[in-house]
């Protein structure tokens, strides 16, 4: 998951990112670096409900629920099979920039 000043939320199907070895002229096999390369347009879901900026995401323990915080002082549960807000979280009188979320079942 991304955030952004576009006031949005964005998810990312990783399954398609390929993974390259790169190395530089003067390294041996054991310094070759592995990296992930995403392709292009590979933006699986948009959750667009916030006025502001979105500065932050966590997933729920199942990854079926994200939560978003914003510079519109609220805080946001998606559903995400769904791309619904679930829950909005009011009440800051100014910026939400983090969140975390404890959704153990113990």
């Amino acid at each position: 998951v991304t955030t952004g000043s576009d006031c949005t939320a964005r998810l990312w199907d990783t399954s398609l990112w390929q993974t390259t070895v790169q190395s530089t002229a003067h390294a041996t096999d054991k310094d070759a670096a592995s990296t992930s390369t995403p392709p292009r347009n590979n933006c699986s879901q948009t959750l667009a409900r916030h006025s502001k900026w979105v500065w932050d995401a966590v997933f729920s323990a199942d990854s079926s629920y994200l939560v978003t915080s914003s510079s519109d002082a609220t805080a946001r549960l998606w559903n995400l099979r769904t791309g619904e807000v679930v829950r909005e979280y009011t009440g800051h009188q100014s910026a939400v920039t983090c969140v975390a979320l404890n959704d153990s079942s113990t």
